[in-house]
């Protein structure tokens, strides 16, 4: 009978001071399971001496593999390129930072033998700012209202998939991907664990403020349409309440006469009014950029070097590959 496979999916950005103890810390977890390994690190153009590192890491596990970007693409490429090299029955991805605990390894595999397409972890905000996490929260309750599929606050990439997600996932090929939108989007029968937040130990967050709300930018748009209905009833809501007031007005100066029109009703009607034809341009401009993005079929991702092969039929997005 064929031994089982676990791929895992390491994105890692300037994580230097971290890739030998999160391959350690696998190392250490599967060496207990029925189970063969893979890791694969996926660099995606870290400029701190990571790329170093796991070939260095390389030497001492025949396990490790790695493929590496010519330039930073982002973490949703480096996903996106994990799955397509990873040859495992089920796939494991989690972060380099070691705020993704290893020890969870043991649960997400235990799920897997369940029977489940889909074991994810789920963190609690423990050691958070409370501003952090009150403006998550609020993010999680606006958004589920908002798009058409559900997010779970605390669930995010760090989570088990079979070969059957991972291929579902692999079939969508949109330019602007948002992780936790797809993995709600393919369905699939999910189990969840929850695990104590960990504060990072080594190096510093990649995630700053603008990066958060680009993100939760692309979680609301990416998903449904909605905004642009919005803009819709608020444009509609406007003309009627524009029409009454002109009706309003017309019938005041019949019968009162004309009075000095007033510099605050002015203004205030032009800053409304263009307020809502700039927020209404803004939220089609970010569906216009996307028609944008996905009409030029750029590829993913472009790679520099990798230690690994394409799993099956080489694929667009790895065009620049040499080993």
């Amino acid at each position: 009978m064929e031994q089982l496979m676990i791929s895992f999916v390491v994105p890692s950005y300037n994580e230097a001071g971290n890739v030998e103890k999160v391959m350690d810390a696998i190392a250490k977890e599967m060496q207990h399971q029925q189970a063969g390994f893979e890791v694969l690190f996926i660099d995606d153009g870290s400029s701190d001496g990571t790329m170093d590192e796991i070939r260095h890491v390389l030497h001492s596990y025949s396990e490790a593999g790695y493929v590496s970007f010519t330039r930073n693409f982002g973490k949703e490429a480096a996903i996106l390129a994990g799955l397509q090299h990873a040859k495992g029955q089920a796939v494991i991805v989690m972060d380099a930072d070691l705020q993704h605990p290893p020890s969870l390894i043991p649960e997400l595999l235990k799920g897997f033998e369940e029977g489940y397409d889909q074991v994810v972890a789920k963190r609690n905000r423990n050691g958070e700012s409370k501003m952090r996490t009150f403006l998550s929260k609020s993010y999680y309750k606006f958004v589920n209202n908002a798009i058409d599929v559900r997010l779970s606050d605390g669930e995010g990439d760090f989570r088990l998939l079979s070969r059957k997600a991972v291929d579902s996932l692999l079939l969508l090929s949109e330019s602007n991907r948002f992780s936790k939108g797809l993995y709600a989007w393919i369905g699939l029968e999910q189990k969840t664990i929850s695990y104590e937040n960990i504060v990072r130990q080594h190096g510093e967050t990649k995630w700053s403020f603008g990066k958060l709300l680009n993100y939760a930018v692309d979680g609301i748009v990416s998903f449904n349409t909605k905004p642009l209905r919005l803009c819709f009833y608020i444009g509609l809501f406007t003309l009627s309440s524009a029409l009454i007031y002109i009706v309003a007005t017309f019938v005041s100066i019949f019968l009162n006469g004309i009075d000095v029109p007033g510099y605050f009703t002015t203004i205030s009607s032009v800053l409304f009014l263009g307020g809502i034809q700039l927020v209404s341009l803004g939220i089609i401009g970010e569906y216009v950029g996307r028609i944008y993005n996905e009409t030029k079929k750029r590829p993913h991702y472009l790679i520099g070097q990798a230690s690994v092969e394409m799993k099956g039929k080489q694929d667009q997005h790895a065009t620049i590959h040499r080993s």
